[in-house]
């Protein structure tokens, strides 16, 4: 058996990336998972997630109406939720002095204004079966800060105090929340930092007590951990998976 046999659950920003990594790990793990992004696949793409046994939903969690038929549809179709990961993100990385306004208010209004949003409307899904679990990603920028990522670090701030507080508001429902807060992450992403500034990413690397970055199966781990009643008795709690570093 499984530890998420039959469970449904659904993962934001799941094109590629962590958030591919935690579909698949929750699949495999035996979960019935919807994979969510703003991305229309290609079909070798659409493949590959049908492959996986994963259900691919196009919609940006931005638009409400939009989220809001996706949700309604997944739940129509399954008659429950049990896990939302609340995956989806975007960061752009500035000194103080060259913060932009526009970009840091897309910042909040993918990494935090849409988290509130999914929760608020799965977690009353989740009510009508008895309960549920949902998963944030928040960062290790948030916990121990990072020079030149002063409003990232701010949105997942934001999503470690949201944790906590939804987690109390939602236990008498039987509804767990907590966050999974990585550190310096081998992805598509970091690829393109790497090239731009080896030598800085270096640096960081070598503050990492572990000695090596984060994979991102490192992190569809502690969220499938989370997710499985392995830990039923576990929320409020934001689970850092960065490798004891002191960024």
């Amino acid at each position: 058996m499984n530890i998420l046999d039959n469970k449904v659950a659904i993962v934001t920003g799941a094109a590629q990336g962590i958030g591919w990594r935690i579909a698949k790990q929750f699949a495999s793990d035996g979960a019935i998972v919807y994979a969510c992004d703003r991305q229309n696949l290609d079909d070798a793409k659409l493949q590959e997630f049908q492959n996986a046994g994963i259900h691919y939903v196009a919609f940006d969690v931005t638009d409400a109406a939009a989220m809001k038929q996706a949700m309604m549809s997944i739940y129509k179709a399954q008659g429950r939720i049990d896990c939302l990961v609340n995956n989806a993100g975007v960061v752009f990385n500035r000194k103080i002095g060259m913060i932009v306004r526009e970009e840091t208010e897309l910042m909040f209004r993918i990494n935090v204004i849409a988290v509130l949003e999914l929760i608020q409307l799965v977690s009353r899904l989740m009510v009508r079966n008895g309960g549920g679990n949902i998963i944030n990603i928040a960062s290790v920028t948030a916990q121990l800060g990072s020079p030149g990522q002063v409003a990232y670090s701010a949105t997942k701030g934001a999503i470690i105090a949201l944790t906590k507080s939804a987690a109390k508001e939602l236990a008498s429902q039987n509804i767990r929340v907590n966050a999974v807060a990585p550190g310096i992450v081998q992805t598509e992403r970091f690829a393109e930092l790497y090239e731009s500034d080896g030598s800085k990413i270096d640096q960081r690397i070598s503050r990492i007590a572990l000695g090596r970055l984060g994979t991102p199966e490192d992190i569809a781990n502690a969220c499938t951990f989370l997710a499985s009643d392995r830990a039923s008795y576990i929320s409020g709690e934001i689970l850092g998976v960065n490798g004891c570093a002191s960024i």
